[in-house]
């Protein structure tokens, strides 16, 4: 097996893209609500439009409930899970 020192993400590179006046308002107005930049919010929404395309069955509150589990789980932030009942193992 092989390990490569970069991540996918040192493999993108920043490229311009035109949006609607409108829709650019409308990330303004989002991101400052919400304490991110332009880009981020740009990249929040395309995060939870894909989640959503990829399951429709879940409500957004779920999505981002998903969202922030994924951030404790990269910040460290969680604990492994224990049983506290005995027997569980057995079939």
């Amino acid at each position: 097996m092989q390990h490569h020192s970069q991540t996918p993400k040192d493999d993108l590179m920043a490229q311009s893209v035109r949006l609607d006046d409108d829709l650019v308002n409308e990330v303004k107005v989002a991101a400052e609500a919400a304490f991110r930049s332009i880009p981020k919010q740009i990249e929040h929404w395309v995060r939870i439009g894909r989640m959503v395309e990829d399951n429709p069955e879940l409500s957004y509150n779920l999505i981002l409930d998903i969202l922030r589990a994924e951030a404790e789980v990269k910040h460290g932030m969680v604990t492994p899970y224990r049983r506290l009942t005995p027997g569980g193992d057995k079939a």
